[in-house]
C-alpha cells in the first residue's frame, strides 16, 4: 500500500520580509533552509499553506495513517488551518520563497495571517514533488482569472516564448490593483475592477467578448471564483466547443463559504462539462 506521506514536501518557514506590491495585495518572502527541497518542484502549480492558529508559533503537521487509511489530525488547538495556495517564486541560492496574498482585511485566515504577519513568524508548507506542466504548447493563448490567480498566470506568462500570442482578462479591486507581468509573449492584456468579487463579478461577460483566432492551436487556462469558471466553461466548451485538452479550469473559490466547506461543489463543477 502506498504511503500518502511520501512524495509530498513539507516544511516550516519563516518570513523574511513582507511588502504591500499593491493596496490589495500583500508579497511575503518565506525563508529557511528547507527551501533547498523545492527546487524540482513547478512554481505556479497549488499547493497547501498551513497557519498556525493564534497563540501557537510550531506548525503541527497532520500523518497519514496506512494502518488505519485516514489522515490524523494534530489536536484541536494545535491544528493548523490548511488553504490552497499558489508560490510566485522559488530562489534556491538565496533559500526564499515568495508567496502572493489577496489582502482584504481579517475576513479570511490566510488574509488576516498575512495582513499581520512580521518577521520571523512561521508558515507551513505542503507541495507535491516532481516538475509539472502548467500548459501544453499552443499559438493562441487565454489566461482568464481574478486576483487569486495573478501567481499562477504570472507564472504562466514568465513561461511563455515570444512566438506566442496572449489574451489576458485580470480581474482586480481597482486601478491601483494593477500589477506589471512580465512575458516574452505577444501580450494583449484586459484588466477590469471589481471591489466586491464576492458579490459578483463580469470576469465572465469580459472573457465572452475576446476575440478568439479561427486558425491555430489555443489553449485556454481560468483560476476565479466559482460561478465565473463555471460560466466561462460552459461558454468555452459547450458553446464554441472547446475540447478538454484545450481548456483547464478551476475554482480556487466561492462565495460565502471557506474553502474546506466549497471544495466539493468546486471538485464537481470541474468534472461537469
Amino acid at each position: 500500500m502506498a504511503d500518502k506521506n511520501e512524495g509530498v514536501l513539507r516544511a516550516v518557514l519563516r518570513v523574511k520580509k513582507k511588502e504591500y506590491i499593491t493596496p490589495h495585495y500583500i508579497r511575503v518572502t518565506l525563508g529557511g533552509d528547507h527551501v533547498m527541497q523545492f527546487a524540482d518542484t513547478t512554481v505556479g502549480v497549488n499547493n497547501k499553506i498551513l497557519i498556525p492558529p493564534v497563540g501557537v508559533e510550531d506548525i503541527h503537521f497532520p500523518e497519514y495513517d496506512n494502518e488505519q487509511q485516514q489522515w490524523a489530525h494534530p489536536l484541536e488547538h494545535l491544528r493548523p488551518i490548511i488553504r490552497t495556495y499558489t508560490h510566485r517564486g522559488i530562489d534556491v541560492e538565496k533559500e526564499e520563497m515568495i508567496t502572493d496574498f489577496v489582502y482584504h482585511g481579517d475576513t479570511s485566515p490566510a488574509s488576516a495571517w498575512a495582513g499581520n504577519a512580521k518577521e520571523g513568524d512561521k508558515l507551513g508548507v505542503l507541495m507535491k514533488a516532481g516538475k509539472k506542466a502548467l500548459y501544453p504548447e499552443a499559438d493562441w493563448y487565454l489566461l482568464a482569472g481574478d486576483a487569486t490567480a495573478i501567481p499562477v498566470l504570472g507564472a504562466i506568462l514568465e513561461g511563455l516564448p515570444a512566438k506566442a500570442r496572449v489574451t489576458a482578462v485580470i480581474e482586480v479591486h481597482g486601478r491601483e490593483d494593477k500589477q506589471e507581468l512580465h512575458t516574452d509573449a505577444q501580450l494583449d492584456i484586459h484588466w477590469i475592477y471589481n471591489s466586491a468579487p464576492e458579490e459578483g463579478s463580469t470576469l465572465a461577460d469580459a472573457v465572452k467578448a475576446v476575440q478568439i483566432p479561427a486558425e491555430g492551436a489555443k489553449f485556454g487556462y481560468v483560476a476565479a471564483e466559482f460561478s465565473s469558471v463555471k460560466e466561462i466553461r460552459k461558454y468555452l466548451r459547450k458553446d464554441l466547443g472547446w475540447t478538454t485538452q484545450e481548456l483547464y479550469a478551476y475554482s480556487y473559490w466561492k462565495s460565502g463559504m471557506a474553502e474546506d466547506q466549497s471544495v466539493t461543489d468546486r471538485q464537481k463543477e470541474k468534472q461537469s462539462v
